[in-house]
Parts: structure tokens; sequence; C-alpha cells
């Protein structure tokens, strides 16, 4: 219960990233996204001796972290962001898909499989408003936003089977993913822009949150509960996501919008059964045994 309550705070913080990230798009994306991981890095390195973990561990971390962003910037320079952005949200899908594969003993069943299909079509309808115009000459972003949502799957269920690390050395993760990805800014276009004083404060708030806290509340839900639970949860980020930006940049809420949050809210309650089942048995059968129940699941 604990972890899923790790995992709804990423979501929570992922649906403020679009928002943020609007503010300084107009920057270079690896510049953005180099200064955002560093400064994520640099407020973990309070917990720098917690950063000693084996070289496996930092090969996972980081070509995750960096792996991830690395392609998906690609993808949105080589095709629309809104089919780029629409296949990269295959990750959560992904994630369910391969549990049974990088941790063996975890079994598909019919209700993660639903739940993924449709917390996945809510996030289509969500992401796409309902037109997708996939198109051949794209077909190199598309490839890049496909292997991102592999990485970040792969890297989410790997941190369950390595060698039980900190969550604290994700920090350092970001740090070498945010040098990198400067390194190849500065490599590519031979410069490192400042930003001004306001677009600082995009970044350290990226830094802090969507792209900073949030990976340490995701390290620490993928480790302490059930992929496939996480994996369908994750839809609702980019329905929050849309909804935030329906609040604060006066964006319209259509029909559209309303399917996908039955879409995706009930894909994440059947996705998730397997840890609101006990709960809600529990909870038919008296506050009593429903205290019972939290106790043991601690």
């Amino acid at each position: 219960m604990n972890a899923t309550l790790f995992a709804l705070a990423t979501i929570a913080m992922w649906s403020s990233l679009a928002l943020l990230t609007d503010r300084v798009s107009h920057l270079p994306p690896l510049l953005s996204v180099g200064l955002v991981l560093t400064t994520c890095g640099i407020v973990g390195a309070l917990r720098i001796r917690e950063w000693k973990v084996s070289a496996v561990t930092w090969m996972v971390g980081v070509g995750g972290i960096f792996g991830y962003h690395f392609l998906l910037f690609a993808a949105f320079g080589k095709a629309p962001a809104v089919e780029a952005n629409m296949i990269q949200y295959l990750w959560p899908l992904f994630i369910v898909l391969f549990t049974p594969i990088i941790l063996p003993g975890n079994n598909l069943t019919t209700h993660h499989i639903i739940g993924a299909i449709f917390g996945l079509t809510g996030a289509i309808l969500i992401v796409t408003g309902g037109k997708i115009g996939l198109k051949i000459e794209y077909l190199s972003g598309y490839c890049c936003a496909f292997g991102a949502a592999i990485i970040w799957a792969c890297y989410s269920l790997l941190t369950k089977r390595l060698p039980l690390f900190s969550t604290a050395a994700v920090g350092g993760f970001c740090f070498v993913s945010g040098l990198l990805s400067l390194g190849l800014q500065y490599i590519t276009q031979g410069s490192l822009p400042m930003p001004n004083p306001e677009e600082c404060i995009n970044i350290v708030l990226l830094g802090i949150g969507p792209m900073g806290m949030a990976f340490y509340t995701w390290d620490a839900a993928m480790k302490r509960s059930d992929s496939r639970t996480i994996g369908s949860l994750a839809y609702i980020t980019p329905l929050l996501s849309t909804l935030l930006l329906v609040v604060v940049n006066g964006a319209n809420f259509t029909l559209l919008h309303g399917a996908a949050i039955v879409l995706v809210t009930g894909g994440a309650v059947v996705g998730s059964l397997d840890t609101l089942r006990p709960a809600l048995f529990a909870l038919l059968r008296g506050p009593k045994k429903c205290t019972e129940v939290f106790h043991n699941h601690q």
C-alpha cells in the first residue's frame, strides 16, 4: 500500500511535466534536459555516499534515464510531437507485458491485460485528440519514440532484478545523465546558452519535481510493488497532465476527455485488482478488518 502511494505521488508530479516543460520549450532540448537532470543530481548529492553502487547498476541507471530522454527528444525532433508522445506512452503497457520476462514468477492475468489496454486507449485519446496520422516519412522518429518506451519499461523492471541499492543512488544516475546531455549539446551545437532567470526557476522546479523527486518515488514504488499494477496506474499520468493544462491554461474540456477519464480510471482499477481486492473485501467486513489488512500489507 505504501508502494502504491509512492506510485501515485510520482504520477502526480509527472502530471506537471507538460506544464513546466512548455515554459522552457524554446530552449534546445539537450540543454534543458541536461540542466534539469544535473539539478536533480546536485540536490541528490546531499546523500552522495549512497551513490556507491555496482558498475552494472550504474549502467542500468544511466542507460535508462539518459537513454529514455535522449531517444524521446530525438523522436520529437524527427516526428510530430503528438504521434511521438503517443508512441512513447506505450511504456506502461510494456511494463505490464515485460514483467513475466524480466521478473520470472510474475505471470500476467486477464485483468492485468484488460487494464493495460483500457489505459492505453484512454491515453491515446488524450494525447492524439482522437486523430492519428502516422506517416512513413517520420518512421525514424516513431522508432526513437518506440525505443524510448522500451528503455523506460526495461529500466523500471530491471531495478527489481539488480542487487538492492539505495534509492538515493538515482541522484547519481540523473547527474551523470545530465552531464552527458550537456556534453552532447556542446558537441552538436558548439555552445551552451545560458537561460534567463525565469527559465532558471522553471528548470529548478523541473529538477526538484517531475524530473527530480519523481525519479526517486518511482524507484521506491517499482522496488516495493507489483509492476503489473504500477504499469496500469501509470496511464493516469497523461490524463492528469491534460486536466492540469485545462485548469491552468484554460484549454477546452471535451467529451473526448470525459471518455478518456472513464477508460483510464477503469483500466487503473481493473489492472490494480490484486492490490485493491483485499482492501475492498476488508472494507465490506468492517473498519476493524480493514485496519488489520492495512497493517498486514505494511
